[in-house]
């Protein structure tokens, strides 16, 4: 099924939680919707399950307005944060559920409802716990028994919202590529919501970045983290320093430091911000005259493969976070208080908010 929202808008008092907001989610693709606590994520997603009514604008499924449709008639698995299973019920009850309840003209038979369910928590792999109730179950358990739950009824959309926020970061990670594979075995259109940019850059197919109730990106992970569309989306994606200072013939002065912006030649005087990511400065010891950003390495943490250093600007004592790996930081027997050179191998200019290289 396509999905598509056009010009929703949604205000709940004098909060603008969806201002004109316009998407197409594939058929077939699984979509994060990402962003900062009250960025209207959740909002969208209520709406297009029907949960929620827009102020204005159009939900359309498979190009037909359901916006006039009941939640019940729009063929829509959805799966909370909270998992919102029946603890009075087994784990087969909770499955169930939605195929028992559904109009007696639709409803299948128990032989077909034993083997449905059967099938579903085979997929989701835990028919071993049939007979359990949900306090009898892990956290990760129960979120895949919901989703079981929502799957039940062959819905044509699966909605999520933060289905793994409760969990411990371990089972995050494990239940994220689970989700990834079960998506790619199914291939329903699915919608998830989540604030946590790593979850969505590893699971999603299409990323829409959303801030104060406006689309601020849309593309795929690699897209939206190489080449963000606004200081926003480059701010929210991962660790990165800023670097502020006027930009004039397509040279930023930030203090003491001039740094190239090819692209930006015929900007005079503008206001501009360099971001650049840690791993995208190269670090040197400094040596008289050196070209770069001097800086003092103020701190060291080197475990596992990476080490990161957290450096002050000799000329305004601002922070700036450099990644290597701990093998280069061994070999360079770097020490705390140590004056270093740090050059930006890569990095984005905005001007006046405005257009990026």
């Amino acid at each position: 099924m396509t999905i598509a929202v056009n010009n929703i808008n949604k205000r709940f008092g004098d909060f603008v939680a969806l201002n004109n907001v316009s998407l197409d989610f594939p058929s077939g693709e699984l979509t994060a919707l990402l962003g900062p606590s009250g960025c209207g994520k959740t909002t969208l997603l209520r709406i297009i399950a029907g949960l929620e009514h827009p102020d204005s604008g159009q939900v359309l499924l498979d190009s037909e307005d359901a916006s006039a449709r009941h939640v019940r008639e729009r063929q829509v698995g959805f799966v909370f944060q909270h998992y919102a299973l029946f603890k009075h019920m087994t784990v087969f009850e909770n499955v169930a559920f939605g195929l028992r309840v559904k109009p007696r003209a639709e409803r299948p038979s128990e032989d077909q409802i034993r083997r449905k369910v059967k099938e579903l928590l085979e997929l989701v792999q835990l028919d071993w716990l049939a007979d359990r109730y949900p306090p009898q179950l892990s956290g990760g358990q129960r979120q895949r028994i919901a989703l079981a739950r929502a799957l039940a009824v062959e819905p044509r959309v699966l909605l999520l919202d933060e289905p793994f926020g409760a969990l411990d970061a371990k089972v995050r990670k494990e239940l994220r590529r689970w989700l990834r594979r079960l998506h790619d075995d199914l291939h329903v259109t699915s919608i998830f919501v989540t604030h946590d940019q790593e979850e969505a850059l590893e699971v999603a197919d299409q990323v829409v970045l959303m801030n104060k109730g406006n689309v601020e990106q849309i593309g795929s992970p690699h897209e939206v983290y190489n080449h963000p569309a606004s200081p926003f989306v480059y701010g929210f994606l991962g660790n990165v320093n800023m670097f502020h200072g006027r930009v004039h013939d397509g040279v930023l002065a930030s203090g003491d430091v001039q740094l190239d912006v090819p692209g930006h030649d015929s900007v005079q005087n503008g206001k501009g911000t360099a971001y650049v990511r840690p791993h995208d400065l190269d670090v040197e010891r400094y040596t008289a005259g050196a070209e770069g950003i001097v800086v003092k390495l103020r701190r060291a943490h080197a475990i596992g493969p990476l080490a990161q250093l957290d450096l002050e600007r000799a000329d305004n004592a601002e922070l700036i976070e450099a990644v290597m790996s701990n093998e280069r930081f061994s070999g360079l027997q770097l020490k705390e208080g140590e004056t270093l050179v740090v050059r930006p191998k890569r990095l984005h200019v905005f001007v006046d908010a405005g257009a990026a290289i």
